[in-house]
This record gives structure tokens, C-alpha cells and sequence, in this order.
């Protein structure tokens, strides 16, 4: 269902993987890193529009909340009644309740694919989209200081073992990445909160949630579910970029709305 991103995204990394295999090894683990965190970012950058896009939209959103409630208010008893004059005020004002939801769902495909393309570098495999099989194993036996890029760190010793590598590695990288990329998360949704409550308090309660389970699932699937250190890579990289994304983009916002 992926495979028209799968192979674009993939192709980005062999590119990244090619540029810096040039300076470096081709099979060292700075090579790959280094594609991988800008494999992110290249995407990142591509989708930097959908991004500005929705948060225009939420913030006209935001901008009618308080006409939002008076309707609540004035019609919450006729269902029927508030959502014709809620689908008016939409018309008056020109503003859709979609704008700030489908610019999300294009770029999610995207992280998805860049999610699959890291996860299928696995054993075994003869190809992984763009790579061949030299590709994978090129990667499978790259490391981060010891850690193997396509271990994870709940992996069976003996499996960590027969790749090179071992638990104290795998935790002396993993969980700084994993620590970092949650706290990441952590600020850029904890930034968005204080607008969010004076604006619209109905949906704050969620963004507080989200705020400390995110990163908690984060640690957690890093720590005991498969997930390799490719991908916290590309986790932190994310996370990290969006953290610099919303801070940017929210100035952008902010300026031409006081222009």
C-alpha cells in the first residue's frame, strides 16, 4: 500500500548513504547516521508547507473559539440548530474545520514509510527497496559506538552476540536517544499548551495527556518492543526537528499575523 513512498524514501537514504559513504566508509556507522538524521530531515523540509498550512489553520480555528462557545451555549440543548449555525459561521468565515487535519494526514504516510524503509533493513533480506543486499547487510553491521544500527535492546543476548554487540552498548546508546527524543516531544507539546488552553480549554485536557504519555510510550516501546537503533535515530531526528519546526514556524505565524 506504502510502496509509492517506500521507494522514493528509500532512494533519499541510498543518496544520503552514497554522499557520506563518499567521505567516510561506506559501512561505518557515522555514514549511516548521518543518512539517516538527514534522510529526516530532507523529508521534514519537503513537508514544511503542509505544516505551515495547518497551523494557519488551526490558528483561524483558534480565532473563532470564542464565537465557537457563544453558539454552544445559545444552541447546546438543539444539536440540529448549532450545527447549521456552526456550518454558517464556517462559511462566513471561510474557515475549514478539515484545513488543519489534512495537511497532517499527507505527511503521515510519509513518516510511515520512512518508519518501514529503517525497519525492513532486517537478516536475511536480499533487498530492501532501492538497497540490494549488500545495502542491508552494509547497514546491519554498522554501529553507534558499539551498538548495531538494526539491533534493538530487548533482543536475546545470543542474537546480540552473533551480530557483534551486546546489552551494555545497546543500553549505553539506546537510552540516551530514547531520553532525548522524549523530551523532545515532551517541550514541543508542552509549547503548543499554553496557547491551546486559553484558546480552546475543551481540547487542552488531551494535549496535557499527551504530553507525558507520548514520551512515556516512547521509552517503553524503545526499551521492550523490536525497536532497533535505526530507528530511534529517526526517532530523535524527528522529534527534534519538530521541536525547531514549531518554535520557527510559530514566530512565522505570529509576525504576519501582527503585520
Amino acid at each position: 500500500m506504502f510502496d509509492v513512498f517506500l521507494y522514493p524514501v528509500s532512494a533519499i537514504l541510498w543518496f544520503w548513504h552514497k554522499v557520506f559513504g563518499a567521505v567516510s566508509s561506506p559501512d561505518s556507522g557515522v555514514a549511516w547516521v548521518l543518512s539517516i538524521v538527514f534522510l529526516v530531515f530532507t523529508l521534514r523540509l519537503l513537508l514544511v508547507k503542509p505544516a505551515l498550512s495547518a497551523l494557519r489553520a488551526g490558528r483561524r480555528m483558534q480565532a473563532l473559539a470564542p464565537r465557537m462557545r457563544q453558539l454552544k451555549e445559545k444552541y447546546g440543548k438543539d444539536r440540529q440548530r448549532m450545527a447549521k449555525e456552526i456550518q454558517k459561521l464556517h462559511a462566513e468565515t471561510g474557515v475549514s474545520p478539515l484545513g488543519g487535519c489534512l495537511p497532517a494526514l499527507i505527511q503521515l504516510p510519509v513518516f510511515l514509510s520512512l518508519y518501514w524503509v529503517l525497519r525492513d533493513f532486517t537478516p536475511g533480506a536480499t533487498s530492501n527497496h532501492v538497497f540490494d543486499r549488500a545495502g542491508v547487510e552494509s547497514f546491519l553491521n554498522a554501529d553507534l559506538f558499539g551498538a548495531k544500527l538494526g539491533n534493538w535492546l530487548s533482543q536475546p543476548a545470543a542474537e546480540l552476540a552473533a551480530f557483534g554487540t551486546d546489552h551494555v552498548h545497546m543500553i549505553a546508546v539506546g537510552v540516551p536517544l530514547m531520553l532525548i527524543a522524549s523530551l523532545a516531544t515532551f517541550f514541543s507539546l508542552r509549547s503548543g499548551l499554553a496557547r491551546q488552553t486559553a484558546t480552546a480549554p475543551e481540547t487542552a485536557g488531551i494535549t496535557k495527556l499527551m504530553m507525558y504519555l507520548a514520551p512515556v510510550g516512547m521509552l517503553v516501546s524503545g526499551a521492550f518492543f523490536p525497536v532497533p537503533i535505526g530507528v530511534l535515530l529517526y526517532f530523535l531526528a524527528t522529534n527534534v526537528w519538530t521541536l525547531g519546526q514549531q518554535h520557527f514556524l510559530t514566530k512565522v505565524v505570529d509576525r504576519a499575523a501582527i503585520e
